[in-house]
């Protein structure tokens, strides 16, 4: 489904990915690791057509997206529900008209309608009590669970993509995220995460990309990230085991 075809990409003089190759099915579950601003989040804004790399390809379904226009890019991006980090919910609304603001917008549903679909969004995601909360009032976990209802709102997504959906939330809600995550995924739907935190990883991913120096210096399985002799990753794996100790 997605394919990056000798990809560079850099900010400014900065250069972030350099000759980045991989391909990610629909149904993988996939973590991305690496150092802060090693370039994580920078792919998923680069598969949704959010940024557009120096050189190289971005195949969606065999379809180059770096030569589509914005209006073209709407269609690639209906393939994918993504939830960045900070959730950007509207502060002005409660979670309700939150997760029923892309209905209205997008959408020909009746008020009825929105209602019963935004009823069953808050079911799916576990917070149907907090309908009428107000986002400063709702937990860190919660406000990451209105996130992705809201991310669900207009598509029936092929594959879902997370920034950092644990970052900053204590153990439990971090674990109930990615409960949440993988129960998302269990009609073999994909997801790709990106993330810092190695036993977040674990919790939801077979597959684990870690980047280092703008490539990628591992593409494995659990085994392979674990047994890796890569310093860096060595010091990720580290974490894990201070965490479980």
């Amino acid at each position: 489904m997605i394919a990056f075809d000798d990809v560079y990409f850099s900010y400014g003089d900065h250069h972030i990915l350099k000759g980045v190759n991989f391909q990610i099915q629909e149904s993988e579950r996939v973590a991305i690791l690496g150092g802060s601003g090693g370039g994580k989040t920078t792919i998923l804004k680069l598969i949704v057509g959010l940024l557009k790399p120096d050189s190289g390809r971005i195949l969606i379904d065999n379809d180059d997206i770096t030569i589509k226009s914005e209006d073209e890019l709407m269609e690639v991006r209906k393939k994918f529900s993504i939830v960045f980090q900070d959730g950007a919910l509207f502060d002005s609304l409660n979670v309700k008209e939150n997760v029923a603001f892309c209905l209205r917008e997008y959408t020909k549903m009746s008020e009825q309608e929105i209602d019963e679909e935004v009823d069953e969004l808050l079911r799916i995601v576990g917070v149907e009590h907090a309908k009428y909360y107000m986002p400063d009032e709702l937990s860190g976990g919660m406000h990451r669970r209105v996130a992705i209802a809201r991310s669900l709102a207009v598509t029936k997504p092929r594959m879902f993509l997370y920034d950092e959906a644990t970052t900053g939330l204590d153990p439990v809600n971090a674990e109930n995220i990615c409960n949440l995550i993988n129960e998302l995924s269990k009609n073999g739907t994909g997801h790709i995460i990106v993330t810092h935190r190695v036993i977040d990883a674990l919790r939801v991913a077979d597959r684990f990309i870690f980047l280092k120096d703008g490539g990628i210096a591992l593409d494995g399985d659990s085994s392979v990230l674990i047994r890796s002799n890569i310093s860096d990753i060595v010091v990720f794996i580290n974490e894990l085991k201070y965490n479980l100790s």
